[in-house]
């Protein structure tokens, strides 16, 4: 095993190869740490932040022995992964549930589930407006993990058991992926590839708008089995269709931008439309579910652990406890919507490039500490931290929630008591998340990374297959569509080059197959398991969720590679 590397007592060379020269080798070697992970989490069902601890150790190790990493740049690099996900993950994740906390204390979620039930009282539908369509439009605006956290939570209040509520949230936030955020993925890809911005949107677009109409079918069956596919597909099969319907004309012939928030209102819009003229013959409500607590709507509680799952109530209890509900006047509809009208209010006042310019401008921004990296190229890899807080999505979430405080007459004091609540709820999700960035900035930095991407590249004609493994990968790793193609985006290039094949198919296909990574990021499991208060069942989440995420990636990977031959390269634009 060959160690030998550039390094300094300042500074560390990346390399690929290390391990006796060979890629493959260092690329096995490098997947350690995130076999052990998924092992961890998987099989031997370990809590999250004890299997991320233990793989960044791996990690680690590796980056120091194999790669020949100083540990002083080592530490420093975890350091920096640590810092980034404290903006980029927990400070949404606080917020977003910090909100939910207050329509919960206030009485007014109570309101909005009696509201949902008047488009449709089964959950099956219900899962598809909020998680999907809902989400979808999060998604478009927030990213990152703003629409697991306020779907997820949602879900739960509307009477889902906990843990089916985080994995229908993780499953529905794929298709509107890889234009979250006002498509910044796509715009990164296209910055580290030299490819053209509305090209890739095109190509992502006519991958992604297929598995969006699948992803409904998947989340009744998530929430029925086999009777929510027979009884509700014709309300899942609108709902995907309009979704992907919006998607594939918005990023062809509208805005790449606008390619979310235009599948998110044209799903709702259709779904909406055709439950004024179809319902399901058997509607699956909260009362109807066994071993499922309901959720009452008198007395208004906050978010615990217990408050919403397991098998303290019966159907008849429930309806009996459920019959009193009052009506509702419309000012108080309105209320109970205004907490997520405002977070979306506040998320598009901050979109126009002149707002971002302007609350950026007190951005911090300084070299890490400790951190001197070079490429296998000589160049240098950026080692710089931003702390860019006012536009943060949790910040933006931070605002909406002091507005909903206000308008829900919620006094300071008890405010901050729910925040601190919240924050202590979430200690261990804390612990993950810091370590599971800090994972991916050590394989980022040593070049493990590299070394799994381009062991990947070297597979010839067939990496039209792999290549959307590689940005399922990468954001399983990093937890972010946007880091994947920063990571991969120019590795596809490069590989295409090689083999043959079409570049901006390649990249997009880094993008597309990365959304179907997005639901078994370590980060993800966090967020998910936290809201719905299940901490520690990170691995019984991810169990449930593998098996959709590489059944997708199988259908993407299919789809990129029939788009590579004949038989369906006039997809491409």
């Amino acid at each position: 095993m060959s160690l030998s590397t550039t390094t300094s007592a300042s500074g560390y060379q990346q390399h690929f190869d290390p391990v006796l020269g060979r890629l493959g080798l260092s690329a096995t070697v490098a997947a350690i740490p995130l076999i052990v992970l998924f092992v961890l989490l998987g099989v031997l069902r370990w809590k999250a932040h004890w299997a991320g601890l233990t793989a960044l150790g791996t990690a680690a190790v590796i980056a120091v022995a194999v790669y020949g990493m100083p540990v002083g740049q080592t530490v420093s690099a975890a350091g920096l992964g640590a810092a980034v996900s404290f903006l980029s993950v927990i400070w949404i994740l606080i917020n977003a549930l910090w909100i939910f906390r207050l329509t919960e204390r206030t009485g007014h979620f109570a309101v909005l589930r009696r509201s949902f039930a008047g488009v449709s009282d089964d959950q099956r539908i219900q899962v598809i407006i909020i998680a999907f369509s809902f989400g979808a439009l999060l998604e478009a605006l927030a990213g990152a993990g703003t629409p697991v956290a306020i779907s997820a939570v949602m879900l739960v209040g509307l009477g889902l058991p906990p843990m089916r509520a985080a994995v229908a949230a993780l499953v529905a936030n794929t298709a509107p992926v890889a234009f979250g955020a006002l498509s910044a993925p796509v715009t990164t890809l296209s910055q580290v590839t030299g490819r053209d911005f509305d090209t890739l949107g095109s190509i992502i677009g006519r991958q992604t708008s297929i598995v969006a109409v699948i992803v409904p079918l998947v989340l009744v069956f998530l929430v029925d089995g086999r009777r929510g596919v027979r009884e509700a597909w014709p309300a899942a099969l609108v709902a995907g269709v309009g979704f992907g319907a919006g998607q594939f004309v918005f990023s062809n012939f509208i805005s790449v931008e606008l390619a979310d928030i235009g599948a998110a209102l044209c799903s709702a819009a259709v779904l909406v439309g055709f439950l004024r003229v179809w319902q399901p013959r058997h509607a699956l409500t909260a009362d109807s579910v066994t071993a499922t607590a309901s959720v009452h709507s008198a007395a208004p509680v906050p978010v615990t652990t217990g408050g919403f799952g397991g098998s303290g109530g019966t159907a008849d209890s429930a309806r009996e406890e459920e019959a009193p509900a009052p009506r509702d006047d419309r000012r108080n509809v309105i209320l109970s919507y205004l907490p997520y009208a405002l977070v979306i209010a506040v998320f598009v006042v901050a979109q126009p490039d002149s707002v971002k310019a302007r609350l950026s401008s007190a951005a911090l921004h300084f070299g890490w500490p400790g951190l001197h990296i070079t490429g296998a190229t000589g160049a240098p890899v950026p080692t710089v931290f931003t702390f860019d807080y006012l536009p943060a999505a949790g910040t933006l979430l931070f605002v909406s929630g002091v507005f909903t405080t206000v308008l829900l007459r919620v006094a300071p004091g008890e405010a901050a008591r729910i925040y601190g609540a919240t924050v202590k709820q979430l200690t261990w999700t804390i612990v993950c998340v810091l370590s599971v960035l800090g994972l991916a900035y050590v394989m980022n930095m040593s070049g493990q990374t590299g070394s799994i991407g381009r062991g990947l590249a070297t597979m010839g004609a067939a990496f039209a297959v792999f290549s959307p493994v590689i940005g399922w990968l990468g954001v399983a790793i990093t937890g972010s569509d946007n880091s994947s193609n920063a990571l991969f985006g120019a590795v596809q290039i490069a590989a295409a080059q090689q083999t043959g094949l079409s570049l901006d198919l390649m990249a997009a296909a880094n993008s597309s197959g990365g959304v179907v990574g997005k639901m078994i990021s370590p980060q993800s499991l966090a967020i998910a398991a936290a809201v719905v208060g299940v901490q520690g069942k990170e691995g019984d989440i991810f169990r449930k969720v593998i098996g959709y995420s590489l059944a997708l990636l199988a259908l993407i990977a299919l789809i990129v590679f029939l788009q590579s031959t004949p038989v369906l390269s006039w997809m491409l634009p």
